[in-house]
């Protein structure tokens, strides 16, 4: 009798283990919140965070310039002198391009 009831738990025992060892294998790899998305998700995350910053700093960044430009006039011609090649009315502009420098 000890035989039988020591091979029934024995049997009983690697019932539940299989089970167990299923449920969590369904768990990590199958389930719709499986482990594989979690940490793509995850990834995706944090480079987006990432680019939050980087565009929140370049925000600031691009908020003092305006600033700078709407209250002084001298930074102001300066910029469109540079940016959009603007020139007084007996004024020349020699753009002069370095063929050496790599962009």
């Amino acid at each position: 009798m000890k035989s039988f009831v020591q091979t029934l738990i024995k049997i009983l025992k690697k019932k539940y283990l299989l089970a167990s060892a299923l449920f969590i294998t369904w768990l990590f790899l199958f389930d719709g919140n499986n482990l594989i998305d979690r940490i793509s998700a995850l990834r995706t995350l944090h480079q987006l965070e990432r680019d939050k910053k980087y565009y929140t700093e370049k925000i600031i960044s691009d908020l003092k310039k305006l600033e700078e430009l709407k209250t002084n006039n001298d930074n102001l011609e300066k910029f469109a002198r540079e940016q959009y090649l603007m020139k007084k009315e007996n004024e020349d502009i020699f753009i002069i391009i370095d063929k050496n420098k790599e962009d």
